[in-house]
């Protein structure tokens, strides 16, 4: 497994997963011990879990992430344009009936021969 870089996030993460951890195992051992003596017994305090701190971005750093976004578009934009002075392009290629007559006979003189290659292993 590759080593992962710990950031301040993953390391706050952590402790708070294993103090919740340290919390259900603490409620275990008072039920056990209630269960010893009879009666229920008092568990330690318990911090309360730290909230996650929430982020803002200022306005200012709204404004500028929208206008790099609208440079990006424009750039985007202006790349899919096409260029007037790119060739026009090609006529759509028509076969003639004399083409067509040539593949046709191809065509039946191939399946001619498979049937005759058939017909002679048939045998």
């Amino acid at each position: 497994m590759p080593a992962q870089k710990l950031t301040q996030e993953i390391l706050a993460a952590a402790i708070q997963g294993f103090q919740s951890q340290k919390t259900k195992l603490a409620a275990q051992i008072a039920e056990l011990k209630a269960m010893l003596s009879g009666g229920p017994v008092e568990t330690a305090a318990t911090p309360e879990p730290a909230k996650r701190k929430q982020r803002r971005i200022s306005a200012a750093g709204r404004r500028a992430i929208a206008e790099a976004q609208r440079k990006r578009w424009a750039a985007s934009k202006k790349a899919a344009q096409p260029s007037s002075h790119k060739a026009a392009p090609k006529p759509k290629r028509k076969l003639s009936a004399a083409g067509r007559k040539a593949i046709a006979d191809a065509t039946k003189k191939r399946w001619a021969r498979v049937r005759a290659a058939k017909a002679k292993a048939g045998k």
